[in-house]
């Protein structure tokens, strides 16, 4: 059984294209391309992770693929798959030279001055500036710059970063 702390989610499924099965899958993280050792994507269906291994998948533009799994050869089959979150191994992941600023959801913060400053729910790319947008403990939301000369640690095991971020930003 997959746990949701093996997996980060790195898109979702569309609707399908053409008749022979093949799916869109829209996506917020190219690892799949960059990772050789994975021939496999993980999908939520019903709360429950199920890998699907694919047949070939081929990109339509930077942020949409379409991707083909083993089994799945209609377009009424695919259609059943539409919405489904996607999910990728974080131990591949980990195996990549590069990681993206989305493995790190659901990671907890923690600031060398201020201590536990929450989780991180979502990687906010729509700027120059990429921010983690971090649920604090107390419920109110808090927008900490993603850049790599804050980060002092990762624990990947415990899913915590430390960051030591200048005063007054928290």
């Amino acid at each position: 059984m997959i746990r949701k702390e093996e997996v980060y989610r790195i898109g979702t499924l569309g609707k399908p294209h053409g008749v022979k099965g093949e799916i869109s899958f829209n996506f917020t993280d190219d690892i799949f391309d960059r990772t050789e050792e994975c021939d496999y994507l993980v999908l939520m269906l019903d709360g429950i992770l199920v890998p699907f291994f694919w047949e070939e998948y081929r990109f339509k533009n930077d942020s949409v693929a379409l991707v083909k799994f083993e089994g799945i050869d209609t377009a009424e089959r695919a259609r059943r798959f539409t919405g489904a979150e996607v999910w990728f191994p974080v131990k591949y992941a980990q195996e990549s030279d590069e990681l993206s600023w989305s493995y790190f959801v659901g990671f907890r913060v923690e600031d060398a001055h201020c201590g536990d400053l929450g989780e991180i729910e979502e990687v906010d790319e729509s700027t120059v500036n990429t921010l983690f947008v971090v649920r604090r403990p107390d419920g109110s939301e808090l927008l900490v710059p993603a850049q790599e000369v804050f980060i002092t640690d990762m624990d990947h095991g415990r899913r915590i970063i430390r960051m030591d971020l200048p005063d007054g930003m928290v």
